[in-house]
């Protein structure tokens, strides 16, 4: 009986400790650090073709803090300096930005930052680089955001304040598959009868296969008035297209 007891006192002592285990959560860490790499076959930038309409090989780096403090940087091919600009330097785009994210609520957070797009070496009559301020509210699946330029925007003289104001949701289909509808505005201070002033818009259908892949289809379009925003080489920028893409993530 001595060594029947002792023995039940062990297996609910085992019982125990394995429930205590079983209940304690792994540590969330200090930080994240993530990297993406991936190609799109037409680079858009709020409506606008930035390759004109040829692929683009893109990478990026973020850093996250538990706080919800991040940084992050991204780049991408362009040609739009050379095409559109004028320039006969600049083939890169280069991206840096930080900023903090925080929950007002349950399903409501926010996000606070500051980017800078930068194009080294352009050589455009009015330099091409271009910082914005930004803020964005998300409420469950949809989210708003405003962004607002300190400076020159994307080389047009006399434009600073320039803003843009987009609304979009993210519609879980189930399987891995994403359905993202989007609308944005975009204004340019400063130019002759607000011919930069457009809305551009799309439909984003994205597939996560696993294994860090995922892919994206999407149906893009805009407003643009032709006569301002035609290249050099008679290409209109802001024509609809169906853009894909390809990106893996670790």
């Amino acid at each position: 009986m001595k060594f029947k007891a002792t023995s039940t006192i062990i297996l609910c002592t085992l019982l125990a400790s394995t429930a205590a285990m079983a209940q304690t959560k792994v540590p969330e860490p200090d930080y994240t650090l993530s990297y993406n790499v991936g190609a799109v076959s037409d680079y858009r930038f709020r409506g606008m073709a930035q390759t004109s309409f040829n692929p683009a090989l893109q990478a990026g780096v973020d850093f996250a803090h538990k706080s919800g403090f991040y940084l992050g940087t991204w780049g991408s091919n362009v040609s739009w300096l050379k095409d559109y600009a004028g320039a006969t330097q600049g083939a890169l785009e280069i991206d840096l930005y930080g900023g903090f994210k925080g929950e007002i609520s349950k399903d409501f957070t926010y996000d606070l930052g500051l980017i800078t797009y930068q194009y080294p070496g352009n050589n455009a009559a009015t330099n091409a680089d271009t910082t914005e301020l930004y803020g964005a509210l998300t409420y469950g699946l949809v989210t708003a955001k405003y962004s607002r330029s300190t400076g020159n925007f994307i080389a047009n003289p006399n434009s600073a304040g320039s803003a843009y104001l987009e609304v979009a949701a993210n519609i879980d289909l189930g399987n891995g598959f994403t359905l993202t509808p989007h609308l944005g505005r975009q204004s340019i201070a400063n130019v002759l009868n607000n011919a930069g002033d457009c809305t551009d818009y799309a439909l984003t259908l994205g597939k996560d296969f696993g294994n860090s892949l995922s892919a994206t289809v999407a149906a893009i379009g805009t407003n643009a008035d032709k006569g301002f925003y035609t290249d050099s080489q008679g290409r209109f920028l802001g024509k609809s297209v169906l853009a894909l893409g390809l990106k893996y993530s670790f």
